[in-house]
């Protein structure tokens, strides 16, 4: 027995020696936060197995007022079924700006964090406008090679931030959440990944089509970092977190202490009431308690469609037609979502462990962002 659990270890660290030597290293890091945890894939709370910086509270902390209405209307049966097939942990209806429902489960309350996944791709672009507005971005135009050198040449030369932004880069990034070897993973799990940036290209002409990349926001963070002199961390505490009047801290992944590189493409951890906060500030046109954060017009340009033939994404955002309303939304995998009508100034938040794994015809949006939508309507409607 004693020569089998010594040959399974050697085994064992010949495979790891293996991974690291072959610059695969970060799947060991992968297998055991994803898997040496019982999970699938990466989780609400795998926050806490990474390096993180935090965003700081408000120091004028500004909590949502609760409706005169308040909890009062019952969820539909449906709605509930929802919560426990997809596995739930926040539910929050705004109706104008006040708190209007509010459920939490599976032990989560008002201040647990959770990660934002790719809801994090919004506040990378609203703080691309902040940039714009405060003078360290010259516009939407700005080319990518001003910041970063090595971007200024062949194709990469007519890269801006608003491709970045709006999915147009033309990037050789494979977006592939579930191959280990993908580039999306080890952006994930990789402790030094800012040097693996350098090796992107740009293969076809930019600004031309969209192509959902999480590369082109971890390049957008790192033009932002250039020319802010700040990290993401502390522009997005200075520029948004503090003037929204946001209640709790926040903390924001980084591939390590050491490189310091925020995971722009992704997680944010913190609480479904401060992470209303960003839908209103665009449902609102930029504007926050009579101050405007944003410019209108770069709002307004942000939640409308880039591409015609792809009217699902604007600039960080998502967006959807249905029933007469122009939705727009801040979406994460596993069903992290923010879902602003603009019509009626409802804004939905929901976290939680799973998505719906069918996609209405027609549709690039799977089934639950319209059951949510629904049934958030039948209940404002009694």
């Amino acid at each position: 027995m004693k020569k089998i659990l010594l040959g399974l270890l050697l085994a064992v660290l010949l495979l790891v020696g293996a991974l690291y030597l072959s610059g695969y290293g970060y799947l060991v890091k992968a297998v055991a936060t994803v898997y040496g945890t019982g999970h699938s894939t990466t989780f609400l709370s795998d926050y806490t197995y990474f390096d993180n910086r935090t965003i700081a509270a408000s120091t004028n902390p500004q909590p949502w007022p609760l409706s005169h209405d308040y909890n009062r209307v019952p969820e539909t049966d449906t709605l509930q079924h929802l919560h426990k097939q997809y596995g739930t942990v926040a539910f929050l209806i705004i109706k104008g700006d006040s708190l209007w429902h509010e459920k939490y489960f599976q032990d989560y309350t008002p201040l647990s964090k959770s990660n934002s996944f790719s809801m994090a791709k919004s506040y990378v672009s609203a703080l691309m406008g902040c940039a714009i507005a405060d003078g360290y971005l010259k516009g939407l135009n700005q080319l990518v090679g001003d910041f970063l050198p090595q971007y200024r040449e062949g194709l990469a030369a007519q890269l801006t931030v608003a491709d970045l932004s709006s999915m147009a880069s033309g990037l050789n990034w494979d977006e592939a959440y579930y191959d280990p070897f993908s580039i999306t993973t080890r952006a994930y799990f990789d402790t030094h990944f800012r040097e693996r940036l350098a090796d992107l290209r740009i293969t076809t002409p930019p600004g031309k089509s969209f192509e959902y990349l999480s590369g082109n926001t971890f390049l957008l963070g790192m033009v932002l970092e250039k020319a802010t002199g700040k990290t993401l961390s502390q522009y997005l505490t200075e520029a948004l977190w503090q003037p929204m009047g946001c209640e709790s801290d926040a903390l924001w992944q980084l591939d390590s202490d050491e490189s310091g590189l925020e995971k722009a493409y992704c997680c944010i951890a913190s609480n479904a009431r401060d992470f209303a906060r960003l839908g209103k500030l665009y449902r609102d046109g930029g504007k926050w308690n009579g101050k405007q954060l944003l410019d209108s017009t770069f709002v307004a340009t942000s939640v409308q469609p880039r591409f015609a033939e792809h009217p699902e994404y604007g600039y960080g955002f998502w967006l959807l037609d249905y029933q007469g309303v122009h939705y727009f939304m801040m979406r994460g995998h596993l069903g992290q979502y923010v879902i602003v009508n603009p019509t009626n100034g409802v804004i939905i938040v929901r976290l939680g462990h799973q998505t719906a794994d069918t996609t209405p015809q027609g549709s690039t949006y799977p089934q639950d962002i319209f059951d949510y939508i629904n049934e958030t309507n039948k209940m404002l409607s009694n």
